[in-house]
């Protein structure tokens, strides 16, 4: 007995070494893909992150810098249109062309100066000058009442033609100190009062915008004339900057960003050209952005993942431990237990075949049961269609072979629906999911309605948008609303009313319609298939209807539903899926 023991312990022993090698392998592999995955998700949610915030710094920064252009460009227009402008330039007294500008300029170019930090966001010009026919600038008699200017920046001024809409440029302006300042300028095209030919031009030069966010560390500039005008950043940075700014210029590309180092510090630098088209020199916004502080809680959070793993890895190693330890002994019993769940599993699996061979033989009795009953109601119909075709029956023969013919389309339908349900019900239907104009079906019904036999006289209310488009297709969303539509006619009384109305509720269509006549008693189930009223009536239906509208409502991601019935009113509600970009309201 005692070897038997042994031996089985060994056994035992042997099995929990196994088990607690496979665990640890396991729980290894599982910690280095958690750790990674980690890892790389933390990557990618900081990048994201970065991305996010700075795109909202630049949203803001040319949200301001459109709202600027927009006033500026007004104010150009302006001012370009004045009749004393326009008399001396087309009267060529070019001498009293400034003065008059002089008047005409005066809030622009002598109004309170801003203070130095809101400069740029003031309307607030520094000069302005004329340009001649071929684009020249002409010179005024007193610079100073202008603005002043040197040879050099005014040259900067001329165009190579007179430009037919505004345009934008930049200017640099040489200082007293040896400096060098950089100005906005705006060219207003002027037109003959008379002809309507472009005969000149007014340039007005304004400080350009600059932007520097005291949380984030964003910094704003222009690169014009091969040259970076960033104040906010050191000489030497803007010259390191200045070459790869350079590189891009060339090139059409008209907005990108990537990272740079800027005195060492890696940083996001994004430009945009701020003139596209222009007859001025290409001049692009620089922006750059600080990604030190993400960079540094990337790490961090790196190292805390790091450190979660290793932890997470020892209390693997001490559960797998104490798992083999228990699963060890029970080994045998769970053999056993192995053995009888397969066999039982084996029994289910046999009963489920049986039960899904018996589900596919009523599917398909039914679906044949349809088929052969086609072929007799057609033969039928045609054989009435035919009687009431001859002539010499007395009249209430007439009527009742008019009644044998509605009630063979009904019963025509009736099999049709049937074929239907079973197609659903087999699984073989699929929906061919294009844009259906659902506001042209309801037209289409209400349209119907009046021909059905014996309707009563009801009033339609229709709460409807055109253009209304839904996802479906369209014969079965066509057997939805018919089915809806019909109800609400067949079961209202005499002088009712029916109410159809839609609205946009998200990514979804809710179509509602409601009449009045005999309410639905509470907790009758008038979605089950072959349903018949509780309370019967001479509108009574086949008792599918409502059950297949919903079968397809859901079958195209929608549903149907009664929303209430009661004090004379019946309302239902069928949800359907909106079509991306067709229809016209949001």
């Amino acid at each position: 007995m005692r070897p038997a023991v042994q031996v089985k312990d060994k056994g035992v022993a042997s099995f929990r070494t196994r088990l607690f090698t496979a665990m640890m392998i396991i729980v290894a592999t599982l910690t280095a893909l958690g750790l990674y995955l980690a890892q790389r998700k933390v990557t990618t949610d900081a990048e994201q992150n970065l991305q996010q915030i700075f795109q909202n710094e630049l949203s803001s920064l040319h949200k301001l810098e459109e709202l600027r252009h927009a006033a500026l460009a007004d104010r150009c227009n302006t001012l370009a249109a004045k009749p004393r402008i326009h008399a001396a330039i087309e009267d060529n007294a070019l001498d009293l062309l400034y003065p008059s500008a002089k008047d005409e300029l005066r809030d622009l170019m002598e109004g309170e100066e801003p203070p130095p930090g809101q400069a740029a966001q003031w309307l607030h010009a520094k000069f302005y000058r004329f340009l001649d026919s071929t684009g020249a600038v002409i010179k005024p008699l007193n610079p100073y009442d202008v603005g002043e200017l040197d040879a050099s920046t005014e040259a900067q001024l001329a165009l190579k033609k007179l430009p037919d809409t505004q345009q934008i440029g930049y200017v640099q302006e040489n200082t007293r100190g040896g400096g060098g300042a950089l100005d906005e300028v705006i060219a207003a095209p002027i037109f003959s009062t008379d002809t309507g030919d472009l005969i000149s031009a007014l340039v007005i030069g304004f400080k350009p915008l600059e932007l520097e966010d005291k949380h984030t560390g964003m910094k704003s500039g222009i690169w014009a004339n091969g040259q970076l005008y960033l104040p906010a950043l050191t000489r030497s940075a803007q010259t390191s900057l200045n070459d790869k700014v350079g590189a891009f210029a060339n090139s059409d590309q008209g907005q990108n960003y990537f990272r740079v180092d800027v005195d060492g510090a890696p940083q996001l630098l994004f430009y945009k050209r701020l003139n596209p088209g222009s007859l001025f020199p290409p001049a692009y916004e620089i922006c750059v952005y600080p990604v030190s502080y993400s960079l540094g809680e990337l790490h961090r959070l790196r190292w805390q993942i790091g450190g979660a793993g290793a932890l997470l890895l020892l209390g693997g190693f001490v559960v797998s431990h104490l798992v083999a330890l228990r699963l060890s002994a029970p080994v045998k019993k769970l053999a056993l237990d192995s053995e009888e769940n397969r066999a039982q599993r084996k029994r289910a699996e046999a009963a489920l075949a049986s039960t899904a061979e018996e589900l596919k033989r009523s599917t398909r009795y039914s679906a044949d049961a349809s088929h052969q009953l086609k072929s007799p109601v057609t033969v039928l119909r045609v054989g009435v269609e035919s009687l009431l075709e001859r002539e010499g029956f007395k009249p209430e023969v007439y009527e009742e072979l008019s009644a044998l013919l509605h009630q063979t389309h009904r019963l025509t339908g009736v099999i049709e629906d049937l074929l239907l349900l079973s197609r659903m019900d087999a699984g073989h239907l699929q929906i061919a999911s294009t844009p259906v104009n659902l506001s042209q079906l309801v037209d289409e019904w209400l349209d119907d309605l009046g021909a059905l036999p014996d309707s009563p006289d009801v009033n339609i209310e229709k709460e409807f948008p055109r253009g209304l488009f839904v996802t479906g297709e369209k014969p079965y969303t066509s057997l939805i609303v018919q089915n809806l539509l019909e109800n609400a006619r067949k079961y209202n009384r005499p002088g009712g009313r029916i109410r159809v109305s839609a609205c946009g509720n998200g990514s979804d269509i809710v179509l509602t319609v409601g009449n009045t006549g005999r309410t639905i008693p509470p907790g009758e189930n008038i979605f089950e298939r072959f349903h018949h009223s509780s309370t019967p009536s001479a509108a009574s239906g086949h008792g599918i209807g409502l059950n297949l509208a919903r079968e397809l409502a859901r079958l195209h991601g929608g549903d149907l539903r009664l929303v209430n019935s009661e004090d004379d009113w019946t309302e239902f509600e069928v949800r359907f899926s909106a079509a991306d970009g067709v229809n016209a309201f949001a």
